[in-house]
């Protein structure tokens, strides 16, 4: 297996097209990038801007650059040296517009007679031998009627089964939309009704469903894989073997989130995850320990709980429980249809099933791999519901049978729960650091110790050396900087409560724990510093998170029935932030405050996640600030040309950038310098090795060896700020040492921190002598 030094992801649109892709390669490679990741490439639902609703598997999307498209991108790639790797999505298939998804008419219009039939996870006896479709709205049954030989619901077109004329003798029903959450007989991704999961356990659909994927590696235009949500399939190891089969091998990552403790099965043909794990490594240990205690009273005093109760377990429970009896109900009441006679009421067994998805401390299990995971989880339904402890005890022994049925849809379901009810609810009720607030991380964990984090990278380089490393993806909630920025927030945790109390009096929020939330966006998104007015487009982008944010929390309005009045008053606190001198005021002298603190920790964060162990993506246009919140905000357009601009520039520059600037220079200059290391000397980074600085500030170094190549960051900026280096020295391995970032040059024994990050917070040393002498 070929695996890259380093990826660069692009979303490839209709408006950014293979051809763009093709445009933007030479500066890529420039940037020092070894591979080009791509997100989802086949044809998806018309207008779709992510491609994750696939409506045909057997075409490259014409709307994104066609077949000819990606032949383009192949050729240009590899003239260059680069690989080419491309995120493909197994678990579901787009049917929002069923005319545009073959299969999904053919299901429509014949049914369980349908040639596809067995494509879909259909449960036809709970619909009485329909398909239930629930796209109706309020009081608008009477829209839905027979046109031209076909079902027309407004904009909707559905088939009509051959020799029929009326809508009873459909082989689906059109129903209101509210009633999917509960009566939904076909599987979907999380509560999306318009994405249908498809059975790729079943062989004739695997190859149907990667028949150009297939045509990909046959033809040697792709070199790797991204697999979306593995945890929604029947069995991922299985899938990840026949994938390994149709790429011969190839490098193959999977978005599987890892929560703490987890370990992804060594089973798997995968060279590991997409690094969600280790974003949420990066931004703890980048965190100030003192800043957890006063934090977590702030929010609780916001959230009206007493003394500094926070308990996050709880809220996780809560919301978890919340979606397994409300959104995902129907997922819920499927496994209940699935158990043998358990001798169960059919709403206890539902009950119990609820509880123990509620409790399910991880993703999924794999059984038998995960047992443990299921009988803690049985255990804590047990503990938190004793009244179902006989209802447990009949459940148990069938959702540990790995080939009962009802457990095989146990662990599809799990995931789906986790997702909705942590990531997607429990992350916005949060607010105590926001920062921490990210897929894979577990918000209720405040710090990593350096300690902790070598020893979790030592393991990483032994067992998933090839695995990726995320710091920005299409999917985090706040974009790489606007953490870095907040982390700070821990090191000045009394500051930030005085700034708070301030705007929550000058711009109140109904909800002040989610009003916390809020501004620690709006801190997040500002601008370094303002001169003038700000960006035209923040107020836009600011608004926008804020309505998704207080209705993903969905405690005081939600997607489905929104609040007016409160989210009128969330709005009216994101205008005075633009529109009222003093709030404005205040917002720009707490980023001030941090804005180099922020700078700092994200110089430290970029360094530390391209030379750490694994294969380092960077998420387009963050090698300059990254200031996105919750997609769509982080889809935005990139401005290219001034990127290869400015790296260009930096390329003939007398001196390096060593300062803090408002586009990201010295961002640029760390990526282009570790990116071109990484893929131009791998030999320097064959191994891991802490190392550990001495002195009154030696806290504040996280540094270690990669086998010829030195990393040095800055912990705690403003703690450094404030105290200085004093006499912190770093011991270095054997030889002479020379920055690559800078100008120190024969660097021997134990070096002083001062001098070496006196003009960045980083530092990448290279030995100079290749013997180490």
């Amino acid at each position: 297996m070929t695996a890259p030094a380093s990826t660069y992801r692009l979303q490839v649109t209709a408006d950014f097209d293979l051809a763009e892709v093709v445009r933007r390669l030479p500066y890529l490679h420039d940037l020092g990038v070894d591979w080009v990741y791509l997100s989802p490439l086949l044809r998806a639902e018309p207008g779709s801007s992510h491609g994750y609703d696939v409506v045909d598997p057997t075409r490259v999307d014409d709307s994104r650059g066609g077949p000819e498209g990606l032949a383009a991108v192949a050729e240009e790639a590899h003239r260059l040296g680069m690989g080419v790797l491309v995120d493909v999505v197994p678990n579901h298939v787009g049917v929002a517009t069923a005319s545009a998804n073959p299969w999904w008419w053919d299901l429509l219009q014949h049914g369980a007679a349908s040639a596809y039939a067995s494509y879909f996870d259909v449960d036809w006896e709970a619909g009485d031998g329909r398909l239930l479709v629930p796209v109706v709205g309020d009081d608008d049954q009477d829209a839905v009627r027979v046109v031209e030989g076909e079902v027309r619901y407004h904009d909707h077109r559905f088939p009509m089964a051959p020799g029929t004329t009326t809508l009873e003798e459909q082989h689906y029903r059109l129903v209101h939309w509210r009633r999917g959450d509960s009566e939904l007989n076909y599987r979907r991704f999380f509560t999306v009704t318009t994405l249908a999961g498809v059975r790729v356990e079943d062989p004739d659909v695997f190859d149907a469903a990667h028949v150009e994927v297939a045509r990909w590696f046959d033809e040697g235009l792709v070199d790797g894989l991204r697999v979306d949500h593995p945890d929604g399939l029947r069995d991922p190891g299985d899938y990840l073997d026949d994938l390994a089969r149709l790429t011969g091998g190839s490098y193959v990552l999977v978005e599987k989130i890892l929560e703490g403790g987890e370990e992804l099965p060594t089973t798997w043909a995968t060279a590991g995850t997409t690094g969600y794990d280790v974003l949420a490594l990066l931004d703890r240990v980048l965190t100030d320990p003192a800043g957890e205690a006063p934090l977590t009273a702030l929010d609780a005093r916001l959230r009206g709980l007493p003394g500094t109760e926070h308990d996050w377990d709880d809220l996780v429970h809560d919301r978890k429980r919340a979606v397994a009896t409300g959104g995902l109900l129907a997922e819920t009441r499927r496994i209940v249809r699935e158990l043998p006679d358990l001798g169960l009421d059919a709403s206890v067994a539902e009950d119990a099933v609820a509880e123990v998805l509620t409790c399910f401390p991880i993703y999924r299990s794999y059984l038998p791999l995960g047992r443990d995971h299921l009988d803690e989880a049985l255990a804590t339904a047990q503990r938190r519901r004793p009244d179902l402890a006989d209802a447990l005890d009949r459940l148990a022994p069938v959702l540990a049978d790995p080939e009962a049925p009802a457990a095989r849809r146990f662990q599809q379901t799990s995931g789906m729960v986790m997702a909705k009810g942590v990531e997607d609810s429990s992350f916005y009720r949060w607010s105590r650091l926001t920062a921490h607030n990210e897929v894979g991380g577990d918000p209720g964990t405040f710090v990593v110790t350096p300690e902790e984090f070598h020893a979790a990278m030592a393991e990483r380089q032994e067992t998933w050396p090839t695995a990726m490393t995320a710091l920005s993806t299409h999917d985090t909630k706040r974009g790489e900087d606007v953490r870095a920025r907040l982390l700070a927030l821990a090191e000045v945790p009394h500051l930030w409560e005085q700034t708070l109390d301030r705007l929550l009096a000058l711009a109140p929020v109904p909800d002040e724990g989610f009003a916390n939330l809020l501004w620690q966006a709006v801190v997040g998104a500002w601008p370094a510093r303002v001169d003038g007015a700000p960006p035209a487009d923040l107020r836009a982008r600011l608004s926008a998170y804020a309505e998704k944010a207080m209705r993903e929390a969905g405690d005081r309005t939600t997607w489905t029935d929104p609040d007016e009045a409160f989210e009128g008053r969330v709005h009216a606190a994101v205008d005075a932030a633009l529109d009222d001198p003093a709030v404005a005021r205040l917002v720009t002298d707490l980023v001030d405050r941090l804005a180099d603190a922020g700078w700092s920790n994200a110089l430290a964060a970029k360094l530390v996640a391209i030379t750490a162990p694994g294969v380092c993506d960077v998420y387009q246009g963050s090698e300059l600030w990254e200031q996105s919140l919750v997609d769509p905000d982080n889809r935005r357009p990139v401005d290219f040309d001034r990127r290869a601009e400015l790296l260009a520039a930096l390329d003939t520059a007398p001196t390096v950038p060593s300062g803090p600037d408002d586009e990201g220079v010295a961002k640029l200059w760390v990526t282009a310098t570790a990116l071109r290391l990484r893929r131009d000397r791998p030999e320097l980074f064959e191994a891991y090795a802490p190392l550990v600085a001495t002195g009154d500030a030696a806290d504040h170094v996280l540094a270690f060896d990669r086998g010829g190549a030195v990393t040095v960051a800055t912990r705690l900026p403003l703690g450094v700020a404030e105290q200085g280096w004093g006499g912190t020295t770093l011991p270095l391995p054997p030889g002479t040492w020379r920055d690559a970032l800078g100008t120190a040059t024969g660097l021997t024994g134990s070096v002083p921190v001062d001098p070496l990050l006196g003009g960045l917070p980083v530092a990448l040393l290279v030995r100079e002598d290749p013997d180490g002498a």
